[in-house]
């Protein structure tokens, strides 16, 4: 989970929000609006995990969301993957680890 912090703050964030962090600019002025991973009414944790990873690996069309493939590793892209899946069961080191 730690490692999945890691890889969300550096390259997720920016869209789609931390905990208990005000939404970035450019994330207000996205259209569609992207959905705010870590929050309660926002989480994606019912979606299957290899759905999630093709979403990460690939990007969304017409969408501002881009594929990861060639910037993450494949590890990586699992490690954001199971953050975002089990985003409502991140341990209270991994949640520190956001800086909060």
């Amino acid at each position: 989970m730690l490692a999945g912090v890691r890889v969300y703050k550096e390259n997720c964030a920016v869209c789609h929000g931390a905990p208990e962090q005000l939404r970035t600019a450019l994330s207000k002025g996205m259209f569609p609006s992207p959905p705010q991973l870590l929050e309660k009414e926002d989480m994606m944790t019912g979606d299957p995990e290899g759905e999630t990873y093709w979403k990460v690996t690939h990007g969304i069309r017409l969408s501002g969301m881009p594929g990861f493939a060639s910037t993450l590793s494949d590890t990586q892209r699992w490690q954001v993957t199971m953050l975002v899946k089990y985003a409502d069961k991140i341990p209270l080191t991994a949640q520190a680890a956001f800086g909060h």
